[in-house]
């Protein structure tokens, strides 16, 4: 009687391995994030910056910024983009020169209730204020011919917009300074300088603390007071 055999089976080709095809899955999914992640390093994208320091209230215009092309990934959303630049905006607080600009510090006309006055400086204007600068402004009153009274501070917080001094004029000293004021402030500085004030300006880098007077205590009791019956006793 013959004896059978069986064929011996044959080997299944390596392609139709399951490990052996998670594991090219696995490669081409680490290329492409390689890949990813390279792209978006080098992926710039345009957003403007401020030529110059731009002060609350002032109208934002091409004219104000330049254009810079960033990696920035999603935060460059929070900045202004060149496509958005619209007619009507105005800057809502200060913008240092070169600084990116932020959407949140653009807005309309309506968001500010500022006005800008130029008020002469008596004294020196120091090299620090420039535009941009955060001052307060001081006005020494004039109470007679020659005779000023105490200084005094009439805004706590103004922003220059300009310095102007007059080179040709050697003997004046002082400046004329443009500064942003809240609209509630105009009358004051009006008044002083209507009065003939001696203004100046002072930077207000460190918020003004105004000290508290002391409070009186109350002298502590020392000694019982003496019982009446006891002293007549005595």
């Amino acid at each position: 009687m013959a004896s059978s055999t069986r064929p011996a089976g044959r080997p299944r080709p390596v392609w139709f391995d399951m490990r052996f095809l998670i594991g090219i899955v696995l490669v081409v999914a680490s290329a492409l994030g390689v890949w990813a992640i390279v792209h978006a390093a080098r992926t710039t994208q345009p957003v403007l910056a401020a030529a110059h320091a731009i002060v609350p209230g002032q109208s934002v215009t091409a004219a104000d910024l330049v254009e810079l092309e960033t990696r920035l990934g999603d935060a460059g959303e929070r900045y202004l983009d060149p496509d958005a630049l619209g007619a009507g905006m105005v800057a809502t607080r200060v913008i240092s020169e070169g600084e990116l600009v932020p959407v949140a510090a653009i807005g309309t006309a309506d968001d500010v209730d500022l006005t800008t006055l130029v008020v002469r400086s008596a004294l020196d204007v120091p090299a620090g204020i420039v535009a941009g600068s955060a001052v307060e402004l001081w006005a020494t009153p004039l109470e007679g011919p020659g005779q000023y009274g105490e200084p005094v501070v009439i805004v706590t917080h103004a922003i220059i917009a300009e310095v102007r001094t007059d080179e040709s004029m050697v003997s004046r000293a002082g400046a004329d300074l443009e500064v942003v004021v809240s609209r509630d402030e105009v009358a004051v500085v009006l008044e002083h300088v209507a009065g003939g004030s001696a203004m100046s300006a002072v930077p207000a880098s460190v918020p003004r603390v105004i000290a508290e007077e002391p409070v009186a205590e109350e002298p502590a009791e020392t000694e019982a007071a003496e019982d009446p019956e006891e002293e007549a006793a005595s």
